[in-house]
């Protein structure tokens, strides 16, 4: 299972708290983490998947490391040359999402993953409601562990949705 996550590339010493925690427990659970391979939220993320023995896979807004360089716990960089278009890459190659904090890439990365149906979990992050969509569908956890647990079985439900 591959869990994207997604957040700013600045962030708050508690929401870099709450990707680390998240990343530990994605990683204790061999569930491989895709992010957007930069700093803040998603260095934490990845921090916390290594620092627990899981996998990370960056997908890199540049076309080499010269260009953007992947944070330290990236495992397997890519490098996709289309800057913030790598947004609709990231969340497409996660079974759900994780979205922690954020500024307006990880708004552009909600709204992916609500446009095409990939379940989402919000973790402080935005908050929004406009009539005529279903604000729901953003499923908020108070805690790592809730958002994990709940991504997770929202990632198996989809799967088996699919399959069907």
């Amino acid at each position: 299972m591959i869990i994207s996550v997604i957040g700013g590339e600045a962030c708050s010493p508690e929401a870099a708290k709450l990707a680390e925690e998240v990343g530990r427990e994605l990683g204790r659970r061999g569930i491989t983490v895709v992010c957007g391979g930069g700093l803040g939220t998603m260095e934490a993320v990845c921090r916390g998947a290594r620092s627990e023995g899981g996998h990370t896979i960056g997908i890199l807004p540049g076309h080499n490391a010269g260009e953007t360089p992947p944070n330290p716990w990236v495992e397997f960089p890519v490098f996709s040359g289309v800057g913030y278009a790598r947004n609709s890459m990231v969340v497409l190659s996660g079974d759900a999402v994780i979205a922690i904090d954020g500024a307006y890439g990880t708004l552009s990365e909600i709204a992916y993953a609500l446009i095409h149906n990939i379940p989402l979990v919000g973790l402080d992050t935005w908050d929004f409601a406009y009539h005529g969509h279903d604000a729901d569908r953003l499923v908020r956890a108070d805690t790592p562990l809730e958002a994990v647990e709940t991504a997770i079985a929202l990632a198996q439900k989809r799967r088996q949705t699919s399959a069907k």
